[in-house]
């Protein structure tokens, strides 16, 4: 499951239709109407607001209408009736690294969309986040440091690869990392 910090005008097809899926899973859960995933990572954020069904309600509505810009048929009725009407806080550190793993799905089943992608150093974030400076979220599974920058590197721009690196260093590799916590930039003397 994976509900993304991005705007969902990123995904292609199989991507958005998943996200649907899945969004609509972490509505029931939230709603009470299954016992699985409750205590899945990507619902933490939602469950942290007073009125998660409604949250998890908006962010439904921008996938709706996502895929009715593209002339496809989600069923609206499915959306729940609670209103929403905050926004959530989300790290740039985990939107940039939602970023990079779009992207690389993308290199492998879309592409076109995958080449539209890469001229985008920084995406529009789905409006229910209002995005903070941090890293990306500890519940992320990270692999070690090496493959995943490699496959980074393979698909962003090189100000991305910087910005993920500066954000992950002190906190994968802190015994070989060339910066303090917070002066990032700045070399070990």
């Amino acid at each position: 499951m994976r509900l993304w910090t991005i705007h969902p005008k990123y995904l292609d097809t199989k991507g958005l239709v998943a996200l649907w899926r899945e969004a609509l899973l972490a509505q029931k859960v939230l709603q009470g109407q299954t016992r699985g995933y409750r205590h899945h990572p990507q619902l933490l954020r939602f469950q942290a607001v007073r009125n998660s069904v409604g949250a998890l309600g908006s962010y439904l509505a921008v996938v709706y209408e996502e895929s009715v810009r593209r002339g496809y048929h989600f069923d609206r009725s499915k959306i729940g009736t609670k209103k929403f009407r905050g926004r959530i806080t989300e790290t740039k550190g985990q939107m940039l690294y939602e970023w990079s793993h779009l992207k690389r799905k993308l290199s492998a089943r879309d592409a076109a969309r995958h080449r539209a992608c890469r001229s985008v150093p920084v995406p529009e974030h789905h409006p229910l986040f209002r995005l903070i400076e941090g890293e990306v979220r500890a519940w992320e599974k990270q692999p070690k440091l090496q493959p995943i920058m490699r496959a980074i590197e393979s698909t962003s721009s090189h100000a991305e690869v910087d910005a993920l690196k500066r954000l992950s260093c002190c906190r994968m590799r802190p015994s070989r990392c060339s910066t303090s916590p917070g002066r990032h930039g700045a070399s070990r003397r």
